[in-house]
């Protein structure tokens, strides 16, 4: 399966003009994988939201049990959930109307990337956000 991702160049300007990510799975430990890589967005200046159900704060952040809870306007949405939870993720990610559906290293679905893909959406899978930021900066 070959995904067709935006180029370097829209993922630039998806970066350079997101504000808030909200991150699906975004763990409370400073081990994951998660945890380091949205510390580094927020470190460069994103506005991290947490969307875990078993956490309540992550990154001095409300952490959110689904999509639909987050009270404000997301600008990316960054997946760090298995591939097979992608459909309802991506169920979800429509009712909210964020802009860019984003997941990290290994998680794919055709089906969802194309079904956003054609909807409009701007979808990125399997690209780590963190690399995409530093190499782009």
């Amino acid at each position: 399966m070959v995904l067709k991702n935006p180029d370097r160049k829209e993922i630039k300007e998806v970066l350079d003009n997101a504000k808030t990510i909200a991150v699906v799975g975004l763990s409370p430990n400073p081990m994951r994988t998660s945890y380091m890589v949205s510390k580094a967005m927020q470190d460069a200046g994103y506005r991290i939201i947490p969307v875990n159900p078993m956490a309540d704060e992550v990154l001095g952040e409300k952490s959110y049990a689904s999509l639909a809870e987050i009270p404000e306007a997301v600008d990316i949405v960054n997946v760090f959930r298995r591939s097979e939870f992608l459909p309802g993720i991506a169920e979800d990610f429509l009712k909210i109307d964020a802009p860019v559906f984003w997941t990290q290293l290994n998680v794919v679905d055709e089906e969802v990337f194309n079904r956003l893909n054609a909807a409009g959406y701007t979808v990125i899978m399997d690209r780590c956000i963190k690399v995409e930021h530093a190499i782009l900066k």
